[in-house]
C-alpha cells in the first residue's frame, strides 16, 4: 500500500481553479523566459548539471505532458492517488533527465514554451476533471494531475528565478496548491498529531507520532512562509540552514522535522 492509500488526508481542489492556476503560472514562466538572453540560457541551475535551457525544457515537458497523456487511450482504472505522487517521482529521475536533455537539444526554448502553451490550452476545456489519463507514475484523474502540474510549475519557477535573478510572479492559487499538497505529503510521511506545521496563509497540518494536541496553543509548532516551506519540502533549502537564517521557527522538543525532509525529491 502506498503512503497515501487508506488515509483521510487528501483535501479537495477545485478543478477549474487548478486549471486556471496552472495556465496562469505557465504564462508567468513564458514571460520571464522571453526576456532571457542567449547567455542566460547557458547559466547553471541548482538542479545538478542542468542549465537554464534544460530547466526550461523540463517545464515545457511537465506542462506538455497533460496534452500528450490526454491523447493516449483512457486507462481502465486509477492507479495513483494525488498523495501518492510526491513519493513516486524519485525512481523516475533518470528517465526524466534523458527526456529533458533530448527536448532541450532539439528545440528553441521560447518557441517550445509557446507551442506547449497552445497545446495545453486547447486540450483542457472539453475534458472533465474525473477523466483518467496515463502518467509516468500510473493512471491518475486529470484534476489530480493538474494539481501536480501546479507543483512542478511553482517549484521550478523558483529554480528559474534563482538561476537567472529574474523576478517571476507566483499565481496565488498555484502557490497555495503547492504549499498544501507538500504539507499534506509531510503529514502522510510522518503521521501523528504531536507537531503542528503552519504555513500561513495556506496550510496547517499536524504530523509526527506522539501526544496529540487538542486545544489551546500546541506544544510543538513549526512555522514558515510558503516559499521557504516549498524549498524545505523539495530539498532546495536545508532545515538547519533555514533555522539559522530565521526563515523557519520551531518550538517544542518534537518540533525538529528535519529528518522528514524533503518530502519531494
Amino acid at each position: 500500500m502506498s503512503p497515501a492509500r487508506g488515509t483521510s488526508r487528501t483535501r479537495s481542489y477545485d478543478p477549474a481553479k487548478t486549471r486556471a492556476a496552472a495556465l496562469a503560472q505557465f504564462e508567468h514562466v513564458r514571460a520571464a523566459v522571453g526576456q532571457l538572453t542567449p547567455d542566460q540560457f547557458a547559466l547553471p541551475t541548482r538542479l545538478g548539471d542542468w542549465t537554464v535551457r534544460e530547466l526550461v525544457a523540463h517545464l515545457a515537458m511537465a506542462v506538455g505532458s497533460v496534452a500528450r497523456n490526454l491523447r493516449q487511450p483512457v486507462p481502465p482504472q486509477p492507479e495513483t492517488a494525488l498523495l501518492d505522487w510526491p513519493f513516486a517521482t524519485a525512481p523516475l529521475a533518470a528517465g526524466i533527465d534523458d527526456d529533458t536533455r533530448a527536448l532541450a537539444d532539439g528545440n528553441d526554448p521560447v518557441e517550445l514554451l509557446a507551442r506547449t502553451a497552445d497545446e495545453f490550452a486547447e486540450a483542457l476545456p472539453p475534458v472533465p476533471g474525473d477523466r483518467l489519463l496515463p502518467t509516468r507514475v500510473g493512471a491518475m484523474r486529470l484534476a489530480d494531475f493538474l494539481v501536480t502540474r501546479c507543483v512542478e510549475l511553482v517549484v521550478h519557477t523558483d529554480d528559474l528565478a534563482a538561476a537567472t535573478g529574474a523576478e517571476i510572479p507566483y499565481d496565488r492559487h498555484a502557490l497555495a496548491t503547492t504549499t498544501r499538497l507538500l504539507a499534506d505529503a509531510l503529514a502522510v510521511k510522518a503521521p501523528g498529531g504531536s507537531v503542528e506545521v503552519r504555513v500561513p496563509p495556506f496550510a496547517v497540518v499536524q504530523c509526527v507520532e506522539g501526544p496529540k494536541h487538542t486545544r489551546g496553543t500546541p506544544p510543538n509548532v513549526v512555522e514558515t512562509d510558503p516559499l521557504t516551506w516549498i524549498r524545505l519540502a523539495t530539498g532546495r533549502t536545508d532545515w538547519a540552514e533555514a533555522l539559522d537564517a530565521a526563515a523557519v521557527s520551531a518550538s517544542g522538543e518534537r518540533a525538529d522535522i528535519g529528518g522528514y525532509l524533503p518530502v519531494l525529491s
